[in-house]
């Protein structure tokens, strides 16, 4: 029993120590490695309405190129941004249910919110960060061989949206680290089925790469 409490004990003190410097870096992030550049580009960036015309290009490649798959591989892009969104929103997030950082009362005068308001939701994990990753992960593994190594740069594009949401005032570190690798995770779990049941696709008008 004595050992149960001291291992108890222990990862309370590890979790803390965790926090601390979670909040440490969250403080580092949104009000020392700053620029006026970046406070007006990161609450767009992060903005879901900003990459509209981005999907629907993507949606338009698949049906001009993908042929007989197009619409396979649309249902089960949009599958998995479904699974990822409620993994993130409707289960861990009540689970945890870790206050945002601009509604945190120890953050109040030490932090910058740079959104017209902080929402009422729960930070842990960042929904932004798991559907975008999940999404990165979904169409890299699906079609690397297509796109070859510019499909990475989805990677890139995730991150840059989700380090935004720490930026602006809204998530912890944290949150954006385990909401890619949940987001990831599923990503990686609904290509892989995808891959399995569908094959991989080829291009409808020829059998060159969309990379070259």
């Amino acid at each position: 029993m004595a050992d149960y409490f001291l291992l108890q004990s222990f990862f309370q003190r590890l979790l803390q120590t965790i926090l601390e410097w979670d909040s440490w870096l969250f403080l580092k992030i949104n009000t020392i490695v700053t620029h006026p550049l970046l406070d007006k580009i990161f609450p767009l960036w992060r903005d879901s309405e900003l990459w509209v015309p981005f999907y629907l290009f993507l949606i338009v490649l698949a049906i001009v190129n993908f042929g007989k798959k197009a619409g396979s591989w649309i249902l089960f892009a949009i599958i998995n941004v479904a699974l990822t969104d409620q993994a993130s929103s409707s289960l861990i997030k009540n689970w945890f249910a870790r206050i945002r950082p601009c509604n945190e009362e120890l953050l109040v005068g030490k932090m910058r919110l740079l959104l017209e308001h902080c929402s009422g939701g729960f930070s842990f994990t960042s929904s932004h960060a798991t559907n975008h990753f999940g999404f990165a992960m979904f169409v890299f593994l699906t079609t690397r061989h297509l796109f070859g190594k510019w499909g990475k740069c989805l990677f890139v594009w995730a991150a840059t949206i989700s380090y935004g949401q720490v930026y602006v005032g809204v998530h912890y570190p944290i949150d954006i680290l385990f909401g890619a690798l949940l987001g990831s995770g599923i990503g990686a779990l609904t290509a892989g089925y995808y891959n399995r049941k569908m094959g991989p696709i080829t291009l409808s008008q020829n059998e060159t790469s969309l990379s070259q």
